[in-house]
């Protein structure tokens, strides 16, 4: 076996290559860091291509951007036919990302901050969230498209379908209702980790309940042997508080109950109830609700409750889950530009109930 024999020299020129290397990329995540402080018109060259690589996570557009993007003022300026006739970036939700995040820096060129959903990239959104809303099989899908915290609240029905390729309208809505629980806390991660932390042990403040949350309120229950049947159906906190479709029998169907077991059907019925009084209660009596989130209330007044209907034990069963994509659709669209790209909730109410379907144009 032959020997490859070393010179000093050749020893000395590869270490100093390892060095040169590592040096420049810790230039490069200095350079990132310095981005999340700084006026993007103050940027140079260097800074840009940091940015675009460490934090936008984008490092497939570097060359191109190193050639034509030399400062952040240019950056600043650059238009969506600029981002893909100069830059190349022809892919519709990466040309969004970078768009969103340009126009979030040009407020900040103000006395504006950067939105909180600029904290919120890709790899989390990727992960933990779709984990969070119990839809972790799509996050291949929104890893290849770069999904972070902006693109997720310019998101709608129609771009979960036409460039996502999520065509089932059950995890559509529930995709849509984890947004707007972002859109509530005001995108701040770690406010809504501090509200989901007290009530991980104790029913309180099922808005915020992650799938695990309501996988483990079945089980405590009495219901565990239906509560693996959510694995991947997408059922948490948000829907069940703000769809208003999504009663006793949507949840009694999604946990596989037959729809003989009348007892088992009046149980989670009563267990529903109890939730409800809880949530009104956690709304009525805490500062940390805002009145957008108030309105979730109405999802679980009393009367809502009682019209699951007439009798506990009569259920309505093939026609719920045909009317929940059918109704949230027609009642929730993507949020204006305006509204989505500074994440900040209304203060009149929530889109599940304010907006019309012919709104639905989110492009």
């Amino acid at each position: 076996m032959p020997h490859c024999n070393l010179t000093n020299a050749d020893t000395d020129s590869l270490t100093q290559q390892s060095l040169s290397d590592g040096e420049e990329q810790l230039d490069r995540l200095q350079q990132a860091e310095l981005t999340r402080n700084m006026r993007m018109s103050l940027w140079r060259a260097g800074a840009v291509q940091a940015w675009l690589e460490v934090v936008m996570g984008m490092p497939m557009y570097l060359r191109a951007c190193s050639e034509n993007v030399k400062s952040g003022k240019v950056l600043l300026g650059l238009t969506d036919e600029d981002l893909e006739l100069g830059l190349g970036i022809t892919h519709p939700i990466h040309r969004r990302k970078l768009r969103l995040a340009i126009e979030d820096y040009r407020r900040a060129e103000g006395d504006q901050k950067l939105s909180k959903a600029s904290e919120l990239d890709h790899h989390w959104v990727a992960t933990s969230w779709l984990s969070d809303v119990g839809l972790p099989q799509y996050s291949q899908t929104f890893q290849t498209h770069l999904v972070d915290g902006r693109v997720l609240n310019s998101l709608g029905h129609r771009d979960l379908e036409q460039f996502l390729n999520i065509s089932d309208q059950n995890h559509q809505t529930s995709l849509l209702l984890g947004i707007q629980l972002l859109q509530i806390v005001s995108f701040d991660r770690e406010a809504l980790q501090a509200r989901r932390a007290k009530c991980e042990h104790q029913n309180w403040d099922p808005l915020v309940w992650t799938s695990h949350r309501v996988i483990k309120w079945i089980k405590d229950i009495d219901l565990k042997e239906f509560a693996d049947n959510l694995q991947g159906k997408g059922i948490h906190g948000a829907l069940l508080a703000l769809d208003p479709s999504f009663d006793t029998d949507a949840l009694a169907k999604a946990l596989g109950i037959p729809t003989n077991k009348h007892m088992l059907h009046q149980h989670l019925y009563e267990e529903m109830k109890s939730l409800s009084i809880l949530h009104r209660s956690t709304a009525q009596n805490s500062e940390v609700y805002s009145s957008t989130s108030l309105l979730a209330v109405n999802r679980f007044s009393e009367d809502r409750v009682k019209t699951f209907s007439k009798s506990p034990l009569r259920f309505r069963r093939n026609s719920q889950f045909v009317e929940r994509g059918q109704s949230f659709q027609s009642s929730c669209s993507s949020l204006p530009r305006e509204a989505r790209v500074q994440a900040i909730p209304r203060a009149k109410g929530s889109p599940v109930h304010t907006y019309k379907s012919v709104e639905i144009t989110n492009i």
